[in-house]
């Protein structure tokens, strides 16, 4: 069976629903300090507050501010809101399986079906230091994960009053600012893995998003897939639309246009938008890559789907004014809701980024290529790193350079510029799965036993 690897959206992927405006250079421009959902607002992965470093050094403390053990093993990326990193995390006895191996035995399902405990941490953003560490379940794991993933995939969101977080087939839980836990809700068996193989379980990946007081949640699994959104103060479910579609590890993005606002989804047979309000349909697409895992980013009038395996892979600008169906007669073709296409140039795991002009998506393998964002020229096509075994995690960007962190903890440095060059390759010393976290020209990964915070002017021990 093909390689298969998580998406931290997480991973997320987790990544959206504080809203930018889709006509400017929105990410490029995005001033927040906060990071509230998986990749920051819209999942663009672009804080340009201010600028970060391009040079640290874990083991010399060169740039570092501060590293702290995290326990257990999460694939959920951080999020920030004011003074404090949330993160959450799976915690079972010993150190659990990881395995960044290609090739044969690489998408086989985890073996470790012992109890678990899924946690949220808030962790004090100057210094690191673990605000606290709270309980929200104990149990057996109802679905196993894949090798590569963790049994706590998904980012968690928040709105700076409550905090959501899915913790897979175990629920969804809403709690408060200090950890207290405000409202859980079972979402039933969510049972993830190859679509032609219902018998393995590669563990659940998308992110829950907030919007309007309101959560979203995207369950694309083997049986029973479904888009619903509930009520952030109380978890009352508003609405629920059953999808025919394969199991997705992608995390919804919301938009607002010409006064409606869409919740977009990626996907294999069912890519499309629905009504925030209603659930109902707005445009769908068929085709593409049969394991969908990057988010939908948004920016000049478009929304921006990206899907691998399979036959094709294709990278997409699609118009926010669509409707209907939109599914051309080939992969490859265009019409009045399609801009542009590249129907063999997409990514499998990483959500892409848009800095400026330019649209960036980066292969599994270290494959970056760059276009330009509203015509779909391509811009280069180059290697990062010969020496990394591959990635996972989604790049992001302080609106001057690109990072991005590949499984075996290797940063590449990336000007943001349109023309390809490596600034540098940092080493993060641990495995980094999770997508990276910006704020205040801050970086923030997390690893496979540490967060780290990265800041210039720190200076070696």
């Amino acid at each position: 069976m093909p390689s298969r690897r998580l998406n931290t959206l997480a991973s997320g992927g987790l990544f959206v629903a504080l809203g930018i405006s889709l006509c400017s250079r929105a990410q490029a421009d995005s001033v927040a300090t906060d990071w509230p959902q998986f990749r920051g607002s819209q999942a663009s992965g672009v804080s340009a507050q201010a600028e970060t470093p391009t040079h640290w050094d874990v083991e010399t403390g060169n740039n570092i501010l501060w590293q702290t053990e995290i326990p257990g093993m999460g694939h959920s990326a951080p999020i920030i809101w004011r003074d404090r990193i949330y993160v959450t995390t799976a915690v079972s006895e010993g150190d659990p399986d990881l395995s960044i191996v290609k090739g044969a035995g690489a998408a086989a399902t985890a073996d470790d079906s012992g109890p678990q405990q899924w946690r949220l941490l808030a962790i004090d953003k100057a210094t690191g230091k673990i605000v606290f560490d709270e309980l929200g379940l104990v149990g057996v794991p109802r679905v196993k994960r894949h090798r590569k993933a963790s049994h706590c995939n998904s980012t968690p969101a928040t709105d700076g009053t409550h905090i959501v977080a899915l913790f897979a087939s175990e629920g969804l839980f809403c709690f408060d600012m200090e950890g207290r836990l405000q409202w859980k809700k079972d979402l039933g068996s969510l049972d993830s893995g190859h679509f032609s193989n219902p018998s393995s379980q590669w563990g659940f990946g998308s992110s829950p998003v907030i919007h309007d007081g309101k959560v979203v949640v995207l369950c694309d699994v083997q049986e029973g897939s479904f888009l619903a959104v509930f009520d952030l103060d109380e978890g009352e479910e508003f609405w629920r639309t059953p999808r025919e579609d394969v199991p997705t590890w992608t995390t919804p993005t919301i938009v607002e246009h010409e006064g409606r606002t869409q919740i977009l989804v990626n996907g294999w047979h069912h890519t499309g938008a629905y009504d925030f309000e209603t659930g109902e349909e707005i445009w769908k697409l068929d085709g593409g890559g049969d394991i969908p895992v990057p988010t939908p980013i948004v920016a000049y009038g478009n929304a921006y789907f990206t899907s691998a395996h399979g036959s094709y892979r294709p990278v997409r600008a699609i118009r926010l004014g669509a409707k209907g169906d939109i599914t051309p007669p080939e992969i490859e073709d265009t019409n009045d809701a399609i801009a542009w296409v590249h129907h063999k140039m997409g990514n499998y795991m990483q959500t892409p980024i848009i800095v400026g002009d330019n649209l960036y998506l980066n292969y599994d393998y270290g494959i970056l290529s760059c276009f330009d964002a509203r015509t779909g020229e391509v811009q280069y096509r180059e290697r990062l790193n010969a020496r990394a075994v591959g990635y996972t995690a989604s790049p992001v960007s302080d609106g001057k350079h690109l990072y991005f962190p590949s499984e075996d903890g290797l940063v590449v440095v990336v000007p943001a510029s349109g023309e390809f060059s490596v600034v540098t390759i940092n080493d993060l010393r641990e495995n980094c799965l999770a997508t990276p976290a910006i704020t205040d020209g801050m970086l923030i990964f997390r690893t496979q036993h540490k967060l780290i915070a990265v800041k210039e002017h720190v200076a070696a021990r």
